[in-house]
């Protein structure tokens, strides 16, 4: 369903294992900022409504996880600890279109968050079938069924706006590009380290 091109190593589990402080710190801001994006798409394009009520129920939804994922660093004792950079999406937003026309830079803008659900699905995934700690299994099972819906909600309004732009060869684009940035992750405890 996701397409990925390049599947997280399953030895990145056992770096989780080994800090789950740093995965759930990094995945707490991660939250976080999927629910400013989307909170920044809503400025950006606010002529579509249908859009908008849908960013404002995953600004919602997203900011609701950062507060799970930070009770689950209180239940452990865990500080949150600041924010870090989160170099894969940084880098992944260097794909982003930057001019040209604003209905290609919205379908960049959309896929660009397609994408990074996409990859944070394929790691809830692997995290809720592989972790020692029960608790976080089912957490991370129920996050990743919610990161799906957020995937394919991202790629549908791609396509609902996308009039004129090839979207499905924009996102398969995407694909090869973040094969290649991916590759040189998943050697640290954090969601796309």
């Amino acid at each position: 369903m996701l397409g990925l091109k390049l599947p997280t190593d399953p030895r990145w589990v056992k770096l989780v294992e080994d800090d789950l402080g740093a995965i759930l710190c990094d995945h707490a801001w991660c939250e976080q900022k999927a629910a400013s994006n989307a909170v920044s798409m809503i400025v950006r394009y606010p002529e579509h409504i249908d859009l908008v009520q849908e960013l404002t129920r995953i600004a919602q939804e997203e900011i609701t996880h950062f507060g799970m994922v930070v009770d689950r660093l209180r239940e452990r004792n865990l500080t949150l600890e600041p924010e870090r950079k989160d170099h894969y999406v940084n880098e992944l937003l260097t794909f982003v279109q930057k001019d040209g026309s604003r209905e290609g830079r919205l379908v960049d803008r959309l896929l660009f968050s397609a994408m990074i659900e996409a990859r944070s699905c394929e790691r809830f995934k692997m995290l809720s079938e592989r972790l020692k700690d029960e608790e976080l299994c089912a957490f991370y099972r129920d996050l990743m069924i919610s990161e799906a819906g957020h995937y394919t909600t991202f790629i549908s309004f791609a396509r609902k706006y996308g009039a004129g732009i090839d979207v499905d060869a924009r996102w398969q684009e995407f694909l090869e590009f973040e094969a290649q940035l991916i590759a040189n992750y998943g050697l640290a405890p954090t969601m796309h380290g």
